[in-house]
């Protein structure tokens, strides 16, 4: 089997932040702080966020947050989401910074989209989505401050979107989808809610998402890819199903991404790689316990170690 590139990831995460006027920049421009999380917190998995400034990417994130609001936009002048502040969260975790926020005035901000049959808004537009109800749970959870929403609304709104197929969509009704499944799965299991799930039946769902070259899709008939590496796999950890997958084809699969002179991991083999799948194929790596990868916490995206910063500091 290939082994992790680990310097070249390294590399290629620190240069394509200082390359601004580069495709993949500019491209990702409008949803910077999420390509933000998703480099840091893959450098600090492989043991190296001291490869960034600290203090500079503090005060980068704080130029995109809006005191009126509470929220953080994607980039520097872009509109407030609860996409970004998540990850705003996140960030400011991984740094052990949240000192910096006026954590209430931000949890009140991403309280103030639930709506109410207790599902939530991405902003001020109003899109709704389960995805956003994992985001505030995630957000306000990291802030603890679970406190300032209705709680069982926004757990009966998950469940509401559960399907006979043992998984979730973005709406009732909505196609299962193994993303869609991830943020109901998380949701469930920052709540304590992780019963009103069939364990088997979605279980059975997501080891069917491996195809024959060992990846995992994110529904039937389609290809596999890296990101699912993710998706999947938090979520059978989650509901104790991960032993029902081939996990050395999953990581071989991984590996075969991997550009391993420039760094970088794409979808799949011989693609471009890009920053998005190179986070979500070492967080894959993580959750199957790869040498030299810190272990990941399943719920919340981020290192073990940070979670337990949060929530176990006296």
């Amino acid at each position: 089997m290939a082994e992790l590139a680990a310097d070249q990831h390294v590399r290629y995460i620190v240069t394509v932040e200082k390359k601004k006027d580069s495709f993949e920049s500019l491209v990702m421009e409008h949803i910077r702080l999420n390509g933000a999380y998703w480099g840091l917190t893959t450098l600090d998995l492989l043991h190296k966020l001291h490869a960034v400034d600290a203090a500079e990417v503090v005060d980068w994130i704080m130029s995109c947050y809006h005191p009126e609001s509470g929220g953080f936009g994607g980039n520097v002048g872009h509109d407030p989401h609860v996409l970004y502040t998540l990850s705003a969260v996140q960030v400011l975790c991984l740094f052990d910074r949240l000192d910096v926020l006026d954590i209430d005035k931000v949890a009140d901000y991403v309280a103030g989209l639930q709506n109410e049959d207790g599902s939530f808004s991405g902003d001020i537009w109003g899109e709704v989505d389960t995805r956003f109800s994992y985001i505030a749970l995630c957000t306000l959870s990291l802030l603890h401050r679970l406190h300032k929403i209705n709680m069982q609304k926004a757990v009966d709104f998950v469940v509401s979107c559960k399907n006979l197929d043992g998984g979730f969509g973005a709406m009732p009704g909505g196609e299962s989808h193994a993303g869609q499944i991830f943020c109901c799965v998380g949701a469930l299991a920052i709540t304590g809610s992780l019963h009103h799930i069939d364990r088997d039946l979605l279980g059975w769902w997501l080891c069917e998402r491996q195809c024959k070259d060992g990846g995992l899709n994110g529904r039937p008939e389609k290809l596999a890819d890296v990101c699912y590496s993710w998706w999947v796999l938090s979520s059978l950890i989650m509901i104790d199903r991960v032993h029902w997958i081939d996990k050395e084809k999953l990581a071989k699969f991984i590996l075969n991404c991997q550009d391993k002179e420039n760094g970088g991991i794409s979808d799949r083999p011989d693609n471009a790689v890009d920053i998005y799948h190179t986070y979500f194929g070492v967080a894959g790596l993580s959750l199957m316990e790869y040498p030299g990868v810190k272990p990941m916490d399943p719920a919340y995206a981020l290192p073990l170690d940070v979670v337990n910063r949060i929530f176990l500091r006296k």
